[in-house]
């Protein structure tokens, strides 16, 4: 039985009258009289007495208007609902550590000033752990900058980015115009755990100069290679929009690797098969339009 059936049945109780059911429905009377018969036969009970031209409501009859009238109030809920998501609902963002702290703060600032009845759920992690979370559904949109190794999952480019060499500015790097590769191979490194999109880009550029390195000391966030390589425990190369700050206060210096650049894109990712939902269009067209790529 389908939810027209309990509709009509609920229109023809009212009225106690096929005819007057079925305009109300904007349906012919055998159309009524049809999906009536339909539900007496599916449950093998007679709904309706028929006595001198009259319509009576049997006990069996009496026993399924409660239920489809139930049914029927739930169907109009879940349109309503559903159709209140179109404009409002729950978007679940996933950001790689970066992308999380040079492109959500704005991006999702901007969103919820032109979309307030929308809400976000954001959620920060490396490359590796957001595309997962794709995967098993936990997360709707991944803004991501590292390398997406699923074939589930599809992945637009939206924004350059560059990693550069950082050190302090006591550190004898701090007075040279151009650091060459034989020296950086010298220095300890401050770096991001495997499993960052960071971490990725810089042993891959590293690998294809033929250039090795040593790690010291493996942080899962920015901040805390910025605070180590200040202290002067080491080196690091990371995003240069992460140290931007520190750049035009002196506290990091950026030095340029004599022959050696590591560019990457950060990217937009959801599963092939997620439904996307207006909202989700309208965010994921948002941060193309917010973050046009740029050249180098």
């Amino acid at each position: 039985m389908t939810i027209r059936h309990f509709k009509i049945f609920v229109s023809v109780c009212e009225a106690m009258n096929m005819t007057m059911a079925a305009e109300s429905l904007y349906m012919s009377q055998s159309a009524v009289s049809q999906a009536v018969a339909e539900l007496e036969k599916h449950y093998d009970v007679r709904l309706f007495e028929r006595l001198s031209r009259k319509l009576y409501l049997t006990q069996a009859g009496e026993k399924l208007l409660m239920y489809a009238q139930h049914m029927v109030r739930m169907n109009a809920d879940i349109e309503k609902d559903m159709k209140s998501l179109h404009e409002t609902g729950l978007i679940r963002l996933g950001a790689s550590v970066t992308v999380g702290a040079t492109v959500l703060p704005a991006l999702v600032s901007t969103f919820r000033q032109a979309n307030p009845s929308v809400d976000i759920e954001a959620y920060e992690d490396n490359t590796k752990q957001i595309q997962k979370r794709l995967l098993m559904d936990k997360t709707d949109i991944g803004i991501v900058e590292g390398e997406i190794t699923s074939q589930d999952i599809l992945s637009t480019p939206f924004m350059n980015d560059e990693l550069v060499l950082i050190c302090s500015n006591n550190h004898r790097f701090a007075d040279l115009s151009v650091i060459s590769p034989d020296e950086v191979e010298k220095e300890d490194f401050i770096l991001r755990e495997h499993g960052s999109g960071t971490r990725k880009t810089f042993e891959d550029v590293m690998t294809a100069h033929q250039l090795s390195w040593k790690v010291t000391w493996i942080c899962n966030n920015t901040d805390t290679i910025k605070a180590a390589v200040i202290a002067g425990l080491g080196i690091s190369v990371i995003s240069k929009r992460a140290v931007e700050k520190e750049m035009e206060s002196g506290a990091l210096i950026v030095k340029p690797i004599e022959g050696v650049r590591f560019f990457r894109t950060f990217k937009i990712a959801y599963h092939k098969n997620k439904y996307i939902t207006a909202q989700m269009k309208k965010i994921i067209d948002l941060c193309i339009a917010l973050y046009p790529e740029e050249t180098y």
